[in-house]
């Protein structure tokens, strides 16, 4: 590995000191992510479109701005990777989809724009599964990404494209979003840092159903610091997003680790409801038992309700409202996830909504009193290790058949519909070399004292070899 490539190694927070001190310029840091994309995503297929000249231009434009000392854009200078399910301006956007293969917006979406007036250098698109629609990375137009610790296996999705890019380096920072737990998983099977905020606190002006709670866009990092500052960004109001402007990015500029002490943590192994193999169960266990070390610890399962139920009705809901059209139009060109869940989402009445809508709300009333007796609530990402890329989902778990193909990602889904903020950290990795992460649940609106404990407990969970941050093989990759 060469001097400069290693810069793709680094931190977003110690790129961007390199950067305004003129010690790197966004030229050279672009070209070193470009190396390392040549020489790693053969092997993982993770980012999918580029425009190298347009991002050569913007890198130039962001090292003209540094030279003349306007250096306040938080992501001045940076290369970010932008999931290929926002409109990139010039840029191929196919939403994994068939329908879309050909397709080059003319603008940039909200997130877009916010980013590039950030200062952020858009470098690539990431892989997606069609319209976010599946918990594997994998479309008919892209293919599949593979797991960067075995490319053998998945890397989750829907973000999966953006968790590998950041794994291996190829970008610093990377946009996700988050409907059931689109993020958090890619997040903890690439063993990098994931954050569902409070919906609203990033704005996703690109919702059909601006009211729903349920979808998110959010940020992902290699670490918690990095993502504070990509945070500090992309938060804030934008006026199409009805849920957003309660807070502004500059609160979480500058964050610092909160006192652990006194701190009282609830653990559960499934919220007692979702399905989850014994392997993750006994991981889970390891974990929680390291953690205990560090912070005061009870077992406790809140109580939720007809979650399972009310997640497919609202689910296929925003199937109908985003995509039924689409669906009727083009059949052929869309494929069976998205057309399943337009299908389901034909057969559900008035009443079966509105019983979901208030189930939902009874739901997010328990949660709420449940957290009152709680700072944090930890739990595992995904009910299974990282399975067969081939695989589009787990149809059983220890021999026991799932409901439906999304069963498996019930203990993140449950979590989406108490609309409370969730930070994924890595801990460690299992027996077979595998990234292990665990979900921290915060009070609900409280992102900021989330966030604060989650640097602390980075910075404690590092200390620990079986709970830190592990990296993939990068030069195996790259041969």
């Amino acid at each position: 590995m060469t001097e400069e490539t290693s810069l793709c190694d680094m931190s977003a927070l110690s790129l961007r000191r390199l950067l305004l001190a003129k010690e790197v310029s966004p030229v050279e840091l672009l070209t070193a992510c470009h190396q390392r994309i040549d020489a790693v995503n053969p092997a993982v297929n993770a980012i999918v479109a580029e425009d190298r000249a347009a991002a050569l231009a913007a890198a130039k434009q962001a090292e003209a701005a540094i030279l003349r000392g306007e250096t306040q854009a938080p992501l001045l200078g940076l290369p970010i990777g932008i999931k290929d399910l926002n409109e990139t301006a010039g840029l191929r956007t196919t939403f994994g989809s068939p329908a879309f293969a050909e397709h080059v917006p003319a603008k940039d979406d909200a997130f877009v724009a916010t980013v590039r007036a950030a200062g952020g250098i858009i470098a690539a698109k990431t892989n997606t599964p069609e319209f976010g629609a599946g918990a594997n990375t994998t479309n008919a137009v892209y293919g599949t990404t593979a797991n960067p610790y075995d490319t053998a296996l998945t890397c989750g999705g829907s973000s999966g494209g953006s968790a590998v890019a950041l794994a291996t380096g190829m970008l610093p920072l990377a946009g996700g979003s988050d409907l059931g737990g689109s993020l958090r998983t890619p997040a903890a099977y690439c063993g990098i840092v994931g954050y569902r905020a409070t919906p609203g606190l990033v704005p996703t002006a690109r919702k059909a159903m601006g009211w729903s709670p349920l979808w998110t866009e959010g940020p992902m990092a290699r670490s918690l610091g990095d993502l504070l500052l990509f945070l500090s960004a992309i938060a804030g109001e934008d006026r199409r997003d009805p849920l957003s402007g309660f807070t502004e990015g500059a609160a979480f500029g500058g964050l610092r680790p909160a006192s652990l002490e006194g701190v009282k943590v609830a653990v559960s192994e499934d919220l007692g409801a979702a399905p989850v193999s014994q392997a993750v169960r006994r991981l889970f266990r390891q974990r929680c038992a390291a953690l205990g070390e560090i912070v005061d610890c009870r077992e406790a399962n809140p109580a939720l309700g007809e979650q399972d139920r009310c997640f497919e009705v609202l689910r296929a809901v925003g199937f109908l409202g985003e995509l039924k059209s689409l669906v009727e139009r083009s059949p052929a060109l869309v494929g069976p996830n998205v057309t399943a869940n337009v299908k389901l989402g034909l057969t559900f009445s008035a009443v079966d909504v509105a019983e979901a809508l208030v189930a939902q709300t009874a739901l997010y009333h328990r949660f709420l009193a449940f957290m009152e007796d709680y700072d944090l609530l930890v739990c595992p990402v995904a009910s299974v290790q990282p399975f067969d890329k081939a695989q589009l989902f787990p149809t059983e778990i220890d021999g026991q058949p799932l409901a439906t193909y999304i069963s498996w990602v019930a203990i993140t889904y449950v979590l989406t519909l108490t609309g409370h903020p969730v930070l994924v950290l890595p801990c460690g990795l299992d027996e077979n070399g595998l990234p292990f992460g665990l979900q921290f649940v915060g009070r609900k609106g409280r992102d900021r004292e989330l966030l604060r404990l989650g640097l602390a407990l980075e910075e404690a969970l590092a200390k620990e070899t079986l709970l830190s941050r592990s990296l993939p093989d990068i030069a195996g990759l790259h041969r």
